[in-house]
C-alpha cells in the first residue's frame, strides 16, 4: 500500500487531462446548471436508493472537481485496519498509541492499494492538493513520517483508495438523483465519529436521513 511521490501524483491526475483547475465562486452554486457547478470542498451524500455497494450509505468529500472529472474520498467507512498496523506495514515508527488506534478508511474503489491523507491544517508536503485554505489531500510518505514523529497535522483521516469520476459523469449521476450535495464543514470530517458524519451532513440540508430512507422505501 505505497504512498506516492510527486511524480506519481501528477501522473494520476491525467484523469483530468492535466488541465488547469477551473473553479467557480461558491456563490455561483445555486445560479448555474449542474454541469457548470464546481463541487470541490462539498460533501456528496449517497441517496438511500444507491445500489452500488461501493457507495451505499456513504459520505464522500470532493477534493477536486473540474471539467475533466472529480476526485474525492469516502469519509464514513472505517476499515478493520488501524494506523498502527498501517505504519507497521510501511516500516514507519509511530510514537502515539492514541493516533495508532485511529482507523484507516475505505476511500473508494479506485487504487485501493494507495494511501491518501486528508488533513488539517493543509501544510506544505511533497505531493499535496489544497482543497480549501485549511484542508489538504496528500499522497506522499513525508506526511506519515511527520505524524509518526509527532510533527504531523493536528487532524487527519487516512484512506486506502479514492473515488473518481470522468468528465461529466458525476454531473449525470446527480441529475439522476443518485447524490445530494452540500458545502462541506471541516468539523464533520475531523471532529465527529464516523457513524455520525452522514447524518450531520444531511442536517446541513435540513433533512433527516432516516425519514428520507423511509420515503424512498415507500415510493
Amino acid at each position: 500500500m505505497p504512498f506516492r511521490g510527486a511524480k506519481e501524483w501528477h501522473e494520476s491526475k491525467r484523469i483530468r487531462n492535466e488541465s488547469e483547475i477551473v473553479r467557480l465562486r461558491p456563490s455561483a452554486y445555486n445560479s448555474v446548471p449542474v454541469a457548470q457547478v464546481n463541487l470541490t470542498n462539498h460533501f456528496l451524500i449517497a441517496m438511500p436508493s444507491m445500489a452500488d455497494p461501493n457507495f451505499s450509505r456513504t459520505l464522500t468529500y470532493i477534493c477536486e472537481h473540474n471539467a475533466d472529472g472529480a476526485l474525492g474520498v469516502v469519509i464514513n467507512r472505517p476499515t478493520d485496519m488501524n494506523l498502527a498496523t498501517l505504519f507497521d506495514r510501511l516500516s514507519l515508527s509511530l510514537d502515539s498509541p492514541e493516533v495508532g488506534r485511529s482507523p484507516v478508511y475505505y476511500g473508494g474503489p479506485v487504487h485501493p492499494d494507495r494511501g491518501f491523507v486528508l488533513h488539517n491544517p493543509a501544510g506544505d508536503w511533497q505531493s499535496s492538493l489544497a482543497v480549501n485554505p485549511g484542508v489538504g489531500l496528500t499522497t506522499s510518505k513525508d506526511i506519515l513520517e511527520a505524524v509518526g514523529q509527532g510533527n504531523g497535522p493536528a487532524k487527519l483521516l487516512v484512506t486506502l483508495g479514492y473515488s473518481g469520476w470522468g468528465a461529466g459523469q458525476l454531473e449525470d449521476e446527480i441529475k439522476q438523483n443518485a447524490w445530494l450535495t452540500v458545502e462541506a464543514r471541516d468539523a464533520i470530517i475531523f471532529d465527529l465519529p464516523a457513524e455520525a458524519r452522514l447524518v450531520a451532513a444531511m442536517e446541513l440540508l435540513g433533512v433527516d436521513y432516516l425519514n428520507l430512507s423511509e420515503q424512498v422505501g415507500h415510493a
